[in-house]
């Protein structure tokens, strides 16, 4: 009972010590003045009824946080409910634990996980490792982008290690070491908790297999629409039978993505969105909107390393679709021209030295692109009938 006791006062949450007499003081706990790095934190947090602190009035920010106040207190701060949780999900964690129905709603999230034998160890240390993961899953943190590991050496460097690192959500405890298996302590919790708040995806959004009825996201097309608008990242989902895309901005402007993806029948499945990034109040802001568009097709005419000075393009019946197409870019042997709409078609190409070449150019829709496919094949020299 005493170490129930001891749990539920450890790290109070909404329902524990009032806090409304001494949240309007800059210094809420005599053991926080404001020379302490982390004093900002939680005075921050101790106003919002985040966390509280101790019936004698302190906060004792070097004493370490247990896996479960942790748990709780990142519930509260990304609204998880927590009234609809059932069953017990880790054998030391009853449904009379303190802190059960936050721990349970992680775990039903896919936050937070527990040990090969069913146990969470709801009353040890959080390990910085550990932290590093749940803050990662809970605050969908942007996982994009290769970090180098200064930490190389060191046994329990996990990717969500370096997530946090690479955002300055925290550093390491030397210039070349993490501790990674090291207790947090409520000061240094409550640093972490407000930095993760302030680099988490707030001007983007994320997509999840779930949202939109799928079992996965299975690949994101990027590369075709405007791709400097934006930035995309496919992440592990909070569950593991699900995954999801998160899309940043970059500059203002629209781009466009498509996201493959498979139901539960394993039926692929196709969706396009345009991007549109505006900047409001001073912040680059992205937004979705669902589109069935298909853009024209990049066709490549195999022009052999010559200088082209002219093409044209007609359907196969003779209509002239254009007089003067515009090259669209040049790789290698290869001139691209854009073509509208699906068709076969003929292009003319006359080169510097006069010769003059046909292409059959063939254009079908495609669903799993943002663009008409499309392929050309040479058909030989253009003749005068």
């Amino acid at each position: 009972m005493k170490k129930l006791v001891a749990t539920v006062v450890a790290f109070i949450l909404a329902c524990s010590l009032p806090l409304s007499g001494i949240a309007a003081e800059k210094q809420m706990f005599p053991d926080v003045p404001p020379t302490k790095h982390f004093a900002e934190a939680v005075n921050d947090l101790a106003t919002r009824t985040i966390i509280g602190g101790y019936p004698d009035g302190t906060f004792k920010p070097g004493n370490s946080i247990t896996r479960g106040q942790a748990a709780a207190i990142i519930a509260k701060m990304i609204g998880l409910e927590t009234w609809n949780v059932k069953g017990q999900k880790f054998k030391d964690v009853p449904t009379s634990y303190g802190f059960y129905k936050a721990i349970a709603k992680m775990a039903e999230e896919g936050i937070i996980g527990g040990y090969p034998d069913g146990s969470f160890r709801p009353d040890e240390p959080i390990k910085r490792k550990n932290m590093a993961a749940i803050l990662v899953k809970a605050f969908d943190l942007p996982r994009d982008g290769k970090v180098n590991n200064p930490f190389k050496g060191e046994v329990g460097i996990t990717q969500d290690v370096l997530i946090i690192y690479k955002l300055g959500i925290t550093s390491g405890t030397t210039p070349t070491t993490f501790s990674p298996n090291a207790p947090i302590t409520r000061g240094q919790a409550a640093k972490m908790l407000v930095a993760t708040e302030k680099v988490r995806v707030t001007n983007g959004v994320t997509l999840k297999a779930g949202d939109l009825g799928w079992d996965a996201i299975t690949a994101v097309i990027d590369d075709q629409v405007n791709p400097s608008v934006f930035r995309a990242v496919r992440v592990a989902g909070k569950k593991d039978t699900l995954s999801q895309v998160q899309l940043l901005p970059l500059k203002e402007g629209t781009g466009g993505v498509v996201i493959w993806g498979k139901d539960k029948d394993l039926t692929d499945k196709y969706q396009k969105y345009y991007l549109h990034v505006k900047k409001v109040s001073g912040e680059l802001r992205l937004t979705l909107e669902k589109t069935n568009d298909t853009l024209p097709a990049v066709v490549k005419l195999n022009t052999k390393y010559k200088f082209v000075k002219h093409i044209s393009l007609a359907t196969i019946d003779g209509e002239i679709v254009s007089d003067n197409v515009k090259v669209d870019g040049i790789e290698y042997n290869f001139t691209n021209i854009k073509v509208e709409k699906p068709g076969e078609y003929i292009a003319s190409v006359r080169f510097d030295t006069g010769e003059e070449t046909r292409y059959s150019v063939t254009v079908f829709e495609s669903e799993d692109s943002f663009l008409y496919d499309g392929y050309a094949a040479e058909i030989g020299p253009v003749t005068n009938e």
